[in-house]
């Protein structure tokens, strides 16, 4: 089965952005610049915040638009990121929708969700949750 990370209710989310924090550990990094997952405020303490992870579009226009096939559309929604393939053009960050490609400013590169999940154990609120999806399969007729 597939995995995508899914914001369950957004309405929860406080800001204290322990996601980010978690997902940058999982890479053995600190701070928050290279983190996979973001949270920000949608306007002050009375809005509420806003988090923003890849929602695994099942036709991704950050892999269509990438000149270079660096990113490729995964089984269930979403891509994989094949670094060495990157030429650091960054027209998948304008391409998302959701502006859930962030851009690693030291590597020249984005970075996108890997659908692993950690974060979500490390929300307070259970804003987040790492779920099944089925495969889309294609039948031919």
């Amino acid at each position: 089965m597939v995995k995508r990370l899914s914001v369950i209710d957004g309405g929860r989310c406080v800001g204290c952005q322990s996601c980010m924090f978690a997902c940058v550990r999982r890479q053995g990094r600190g701070g928050l610049a290279s983190a996979f997952i973001g949270v920000r405020s949608a306007g002050g303490i009375r809005r509420g915040f806003v988090v923003i992870v890849c929602r695994a579009c099942p036709d991704p226009p950050c892999a269509r638009v990438c000149p270079t096939d660096a990113l490729v559309p995964r089984a269930g929604g979403g891509v994989r990121l094949h670094a060495d393939a990157c030429i650091g053009c960054g027209h998948c960050v304008q391409a998302c929708p959701f502006g859930a490609i962030f851009w690693d400013a030291d590597q020249n590169k984005p970075q996108v969700c890997i659908y692993c999940g950690y974060c979500a154990p490390y929300c307070p609120y259970d804003v987040l949750l790492l779920e099944d999806i089925e495969e889309a399969v294609h039948v031919a007729g």
